[in-house]
């Protein structure tokens, strides 16, 4: 087995990862090295809001951190609120205490069956792959591991093609909301926001943000125009039959004759979210059988669409958006953004097209929220970009992650690593389905039992 594991990245992956490792008694024990960056560890940027209005947009039944225990996130709410039920959809920040309660466990356990755990709150420089093991650079230290596991979630924004410097430099386009929310409220909130975007984050934005800025109104621009699909309230028994669609879907790994399957599978089930949940167990193994420029395809043509169904808004967030609109705080427009630039006074001009026409509008802040970024060809992150650029690894020609084994192994150009492997969002080219809970805990269980069967 591999003894000296470096796990890099401070999300629930990471935490998930390292509680499959310290479970148990091992001879010779483990030697773990957590970097967790300088985030609270565990929380990463999912769980580390403070706001009561982020939302789980998974039942809280279904988000324990390990495959073995699904439910232990449900008994921690539980145990803080009896009323609280599997159904339900709770705040992201009880979810961030239930993976500091699970981490701590964690590792009192580790040290209780004799490994050396090492929480170090600080990001890996570097990472040297070798023959025979793993070298990982921080702070002038030099480390020496048998393997390192990559799960540093999603990498920094990207701005969007189009914004011109002065737009950025103004202070008035804000390239991750994420860095704008814990802020203190300004002097004189603005009048009129803008957001490029118009899936889970920009819903949790609009929410955070209208209530704290009550005189304020939204605009959206996202290429259909429409917010993801909703959660039912009540949870609806899981339908079956669907092994034909899955079959002629494998038989023919074509973009349009999938969407055109899919269509008539919802038209007939009647419902489409029992259509998408039947490929969940499906679509990594789906996705693997596409071929590059049918890959390609589905990007530019169907990935939005996907997106909205397959990733839904918690009924109250739905609710309070819907409330928004009917009042006229919140418009939304289908487009293309083409632009943002300088405008009159202190205000951003957007321009943006739909259906031939060009459009512009003024605000007096553009807010980014295009969601998950994962192009690791241009990353700015400092890890990612010395991997790159040292031809240890592989970026995804089309911009989602790194090349790697369906099993977690990275690759480089002679092959893959068998002491260098990452999880979660980086597997978007191998898996696509990699984001979620439920995926990321099989992730790590698979990864620990590579790890340790060595």
């Amino acid at each position: 087995m591999f003894r000296r594991i470096a796990i890099i990245g401070g999300g629930a992956a990471s935490a998930s990862l390292l509680g499959e490792l310290l479970d148990r008694p091992l001879s010779p024990p483990l030697q773990v090295d957590w970097y967790t960056g300088g985030t609270p560890r565990g929380r990463g940027v999912a769980y580390a809001t403070a706001s009561p209005r982020h939302l789980l947009n998974v039942r809280a039944a279904s988000m324990g951190l390990y495959s073995s225990r699904p439910g232990s996130f449900l008994e921690f709410a539980q145990q803080r609120d009896q009323d609280v039920g599997g159904k339900d959809f709770l705040p992201r920040r009880l979810y961030g205490d239930y993976l500091a309660a699970e981490i701590d466990q964690a590792v009192a356990h580790g040290k209780a069956h004799g490994h050396d755990v090492t929480l170090i709150p600080a990001d890996a420089e570097a990472v040297i792959p070798e023959t025979g093991g793993v070298t990982v650079m921080h702070g002038g230290q030099t480390r020496r591991m048998d393997a390192a596991v990559l799960a540093i979630g999603a990498l920094p924004p990207q701005t969007l093609d189009g914004v011109e410097p002065a737009a950025l430099e103004s202070g008035r386009y804000v390239l991750d909301p994420w860095q704008l929310l814990p802020h203190p409220e300004p002097a004189v909130p603005p009048r009129h926001v803008l957001l490029i975007g118009s899936g889970l984050t920009a819903a949790d934005t609009v929410v955070e943000l209208a209530a704290r800025w009550p005189g304020t109104r939204f605009t959206l621009i996202s290429v259909h125009g429409r917010w993801p699909g909703r959660h039912p309230v009540e949870v609806s028994a899981p339908r079956g039959g669907h092994d034909g669609l899955i079959d002629s879907l494998r038989a023919q790994p074509e973009v349009r004759r999938w969407l055109r399957l899919l269509r008539e599978a919802a038209a007939e089930e009647g419902d489409w979210r029992s259509v998408v949940d039947s490929l969940r167990p499906h679509t990594s193994g789906l996705w693997q059988g596409l071929p590059t420029a049918q890959r390609a395809r589905f990007l530019r043509h169907a990935r939005s669409a996907w997106e909205r169904a397959r990733h839904r808004l918690p009924p109250q967030v739905a609710a309070t958006l819907d409330e928004l609109q009917q009042s006229g705080r919140i418009e939304l427009h289908g487009g293309r953004m083409r632009s943002v630039i300088q405008g009159a006074g202190d205000q951003l001009r957007v321009i943006f097209s739909h259906g031939g026409a060009v459009h512009e509008l003024e605000a007096d802040m553009v807010i980014q929220t295009t969601g998950l970024a994962t192009d690791a060809r241009r990353t700015s992150h400092p890890l990612l970009s010395q991997l790159r650029d040292d031809a240890h690894v592989m970026p995804d020609e089309l911009g989602l992650g790194l090349l790697a084994t369906p099993e977690g192994h990275l690759k480089h150009a002679g092959g893959h690593w068998p002491h260098l492997f990452t999880l979660g969002s980086l597997l978007r080219g191998t898996l696509w389905e990699c984001t979620a809970l439920p995926e990321i805990r099989q992730q790590a269980r698979t990864i620990a039992q590579r790890l340790l069967a060595a």
